[in-house]
């Protein structure tokens, strides 16, 4: 693209906006856009209007709803066009946000945005409203004329089984494009420039035991009458060895070869006790991100305060499995199946039953496209870009590679390891948001470049 921006030229003018930035953030984490039940919709439609509003502040004059039924708020499609035969880059993030859970544990409220320490503060900040005022703040960049054409998507129901997550294979169309951004994530620590290269899978799995017709005192049957408590218990034991590590036969686990986790950093982040061990042998990298792992997230019991002095004649638990990224997840759940349906505890058998699956992601890293992201975080951050995987799923990332499986798909952002999604006092440094949109618009710059080129 002849007259292509310099770094510096884009450095500069995102200087400019960031009052626009800030600004427009602000408005955004000042509204409570909670979608999932027991909050009011009407919070979240506000937010809708906002994005809407700032979308056209940004230059966007294409602009569509797209609404899905049982979906609170309306996925908003932008379209702003490229010169002809310029590749078509997908944009996307989230208006909605996570409760802000016990206000008291926070050191501002939550929903009235802070400006201290060179950070905003605020529910919804880093996840992910900052996303969306850094891909707004890099169409700016170029007076809402970018090289290239930019599709630009941003729901308003990620954080609670959006009915979004199955809907791109529906209508492909909608969301064809070359290169994909997903920003809602962000770099491993502030200052260390981070592009997320896999996700992995998860799939649920229900156990169910029933030993007899009904709870027996424990004092005259426990010692012969059959405990399904125990038994589970004992099921439950099998899923990891004595190190910690996962020790069901057919789950893909593989070293991580990105960048690492510090272990106290990751203590602190996660929260672990002094002087409570790190379960898992192995780097932190394959233990969390190309590693499974199996958490139970649900058991039935009474309540260790109201104690019930009898044998449980029924018991149940709920597992999550973490799938390594290039495993399929429905493979991975059936290994897990598998296993649960092998043993019988104390010569009791389990009823196993399979709930949902999905499939996690995994990079292309020899990918021209990733090379140039990462040529942009390096530039924007004025250091080396690394790899990060993540433990955690977003689910419209698969469903997009479904839909479009030719596109390259980006992950990077405006957050950092710090920023405390989902907790209390979550924040975005303004750094760290400054940076994500030099990366953003010199990708798009670059993107343009190779266009121009290949039409010469």
């Amino acid at each position: 693209m002849t007259g292509a921006m310099s770094d510096d030229n884009i450095r500069g003018s995102v200087d400019d906006l960031m009052p626009w930035v800030v600004d427009g953030l602000c408005d955004l984490v000042r509204i409570p856009s909670v979608a999932t039940e027991g909050f009011p919709p009407e919070p979240v439609l506000a937010a809708h209007d906002a994005v809407v509003r700032l979308l056209r502040e940004a230059g966007v004059e294409q602009i569509d709803d797209l609404a899905i039924e049982g979906k609170t708020g309306p996925v908003v499609v932008g379209t702003v066009p490229g010169p002809p035969g310029a590749p078509t880059v997908l944009l996307y993030s989230h208006y909605d946000v996570v409760p802000a859970g016990d206000e008291s544990l926070w050191d501002t409220p939550p929903f009235e945005p802070v400006e201290k320490d060179g950070a905003i503060y605020g529910r919804g900040t880093a996840d992910s409203k900052a996303n969306i005022m850094g891909i707004l703040a890099a169409l700016r960049v170029f007076d809402g004329r970018p090289p290239v054409t930019v599709r630009i998507v941003i729901e308003g129901q990620e954080e609670y089984g959006s009915p979004f997550d199955i809907y791109p294979p529906r209508d492909p169309s909608m969301f064809a494009a070359d290169v994909m951004v997903i920003a809602d994530v962000g770099s491993v620590r502030p200052g260390v420039p981070t592009m997320t290269s896999a996700l992995r899978g998860s799939a649920s799995v229900r156990i169910d035991v029933h030993t007899m017709a009904g709870d027996a005192h424990s004092g005259l049957f426990g010692g012969a009458a059959p405990d399904a408590r125990q038994v589970l218990i004992a099921a439950l034991a099998t899923l990891n060895d004595a190190h910690g590590d996962v020790a069901v036969p057919g789950l893909l686990r593989e070293p991580w070869p990105g960048l690492e986790l510090d272990e106290e950093e990751f203590r602190s982040n996660a929260g672990v006790l002094e002087g409570v061990p790190l379960p898992g042998t192995g780097s932190l990298g394959t233990r969390i991100w190309t590693g499974p792992a199996i958490t139970v997230i649900g058991f039935d019991a009474p309540e260790a305060d109201a104690p019930l002095n009898a044998v449980a004649s029924s018991a149940s638990a709920m597992l999550n499995l973490r799938v390594h990224p290039a495993q399929p997840a429905a493979e991975a759940q059936q290994a897990l199946v598998d296993h649960l349906r092998s043993l019988r505890p104390f010569g009791v058998a389990l009823e196993v039953t399979p709930g949902e699956a999905g499939d996690g992601f995994m990079a292309d890293q020899d990918g021209r496209v990733v090379r140039v992201a990462l040529d942009a975080l390096s530039r924007a951050w004025e250091c080396d870009a690394g790899m990060l995987g993540s433990g955690g799923s977003i689910p419209i990332v698969t469903s997009l590679q479904q839909a479009v499986p030719e596109a390259e798909i980006l992950l990077f952002g405006a957050t950092d390891g710090h920023a405390a999604i989902h907790a209390p006092n979550e924040r975005v440094l303004l750094d760290e948001l400054r940076r994500s949109i030099v990366a953003k618009a010199i990708l798009l710059r670059e993107l343009g470049k190779a266009s121009d080129q290949q039409g010469a």
